[in-house]
C-alpha cells in the first residue's frame, strides 16, 4: 500500500471491530466520517428551524439502513466515492450558504448516509452473537448523532458571531477542500 492509499484508507474508515465501543469509535476515527457528521450538524444549523433536528435525524435513520445493508454483505459499489462526495457537497453547502428547502437537504443527507452506514456495517468483522451486532450498530448511531449535535452547536455559536458568514464560508471551503483531497486520492488509486 503506497502512502497515498494508506492516508485515504485512514481518512475514510480507520477502525474495525465488534461491540458498542468499536461501533462508537468508527465514526470518530475515520476523518472522512468525522468531517461529514459534524458538517451535517453545521448545515442543519445554517438552515435553521426544524432542519436542525430533521436533517441529522434523517441522516441517522438512513445510515442505520445503510449499516444493515453492509452487515448483510450485499455489495454496494463506489462507497468510498460516496463518502468523499458527501464531504465535498456538504462543505460546498456551507461555503455557498445554501438555503435549500428542508426536504431537499434531507434527501441529500439521506443519500450520503447510505454510503456512511454501509461503510460502518462492513467494518464489523465476523461475530458470534446478535447482541454484538446490535451493540455495534447502536454504537455508531449514537456516535454519529453526537457528532451532529456537536456540529449544530458549533454552527449556532458561529451564527451568533458578527463574522458568522465568513466563519461558515471558510469552514465550508476547508471541508470541501478536504473532501476534494480524499476524492482525488480515490481517483488516483483507482
Amino acid at each position: 500500500m503506497n502512502p497515498f492509499e494508506l492516508m485515504t484508507t485512514f481518512l475514510l474508515h480507520a477502525a474495525t471491530g465488534s461491540g458498542a465501543m468499536d461501533g462508537f469509535l468508527h465514526p470518530l476515527l475515520g476523518v472522512g466520517h468525522l468531517l461529514a457528521m459534524v458538517t451535517v450538524g453545521l448545515v442543519s444549523a445554517q438552515l435553521g428551524g426544524r432542519a436542525v433536528w430533521t436533517v441529522p435525524a434523517t441522516f441517522v435513520g438512513v445510515m442505520a439502513v445503510g449499516g444493515v445493508i453492509g452487515l448483510t454483505g450485499i455489495n454496494m459499489p463506489l462507497v468510498e466515492f460516496g463518502i468523499a462526495a458527501s464531504i465535498v457537497v456538504l462543505g460546498l453547502a456551507l461555503l455557498s450558504r445554501a438555503t435549500v428547502p428542508e426536504w431537499v437537504a434531507m434527501i441529500f443527507v439521506g443519500v450520503f448516509a447510505v454510503f456512511h452506514g454501509y461503510a460502518h456495517g462492513t467494518a464489523l468483522p465476523e461475530v458470534s452473537t446478535v447482541m454484538v451486532v446490535v451493540a455495534y450498530v447502536v454504537g455508531f448511531l449514537v456516535s454519529t448523532a453526537g457528532l451532529h449535535v456537536i456540529g449544530a452547536m458549533i454552527g449556532y455559536i458561529m451564527l451568533r458571531n458578527e463574522r458568522s458568514d465568513l466563519l461558515l464560508r471558510v469552514s465550508g471551503l476547508a471541508i470541501a477542500g478536504a473532501g476534494a483531497i480524499i476524492l482525488s486520492g480515490l481517483f488516483i488509486n483507482g
